[in-house]
């Protein structure tokens, strides 16, 4: 079964920066669009950004302007590069590939990876 491996977590301090980056541990085939959600304690899990095949990015209102989503089609790796960090980002971030077909429908998702924002 494919996972999805994720790595660049960790302790950051107010204002700094971070890269996630998430890639399959297999081939996944018909993916519709790739993306990071977070789940800070006590709260839902909540999408970050996702960007499409066409390459389209979506954010939430939270991070616009600081956070930047981008994927390596050769190899189904996407990067969050996270700026001007703040204690209110830190939470378990989790990345997610969506896979649809006619027929199919499927998303497959990281174990998550702690961001911790603290000075």
């Amino acid at each position: 079964q494919v996972q999805l491996v994720e790595s660049g977590g960790g302790l950051v301090q107010p204002g700094g920066s971070l890269r996630l980056s998430c890639a399959p541990s297999g081939t996944i085939d018909n993916i519709n669009a790739m993306g990071w959600y977070r789940q800070a304690p006590g709260k839902q899990r909540t999408r970050v950004a996702l960007i499409t095949n066409s390459g389209s990015a979506d954010y939430a209102d939270s991070v616009k302007g600081r956070f930047f989503i981008s994927r390596d089609n050769a190899n189904n790796t996407i990067h969050l590069q996270m700026n001007s960090l703040k204690p209110e980002d830190t939470a378990v971030y989790y990345c997610i590939i969506e896979s649809r077909s006619r027929y199919f429908s499927r998303d497959y998702w990281g174990k998550g990876t702690l961001v911790t924002v603290s000075s």
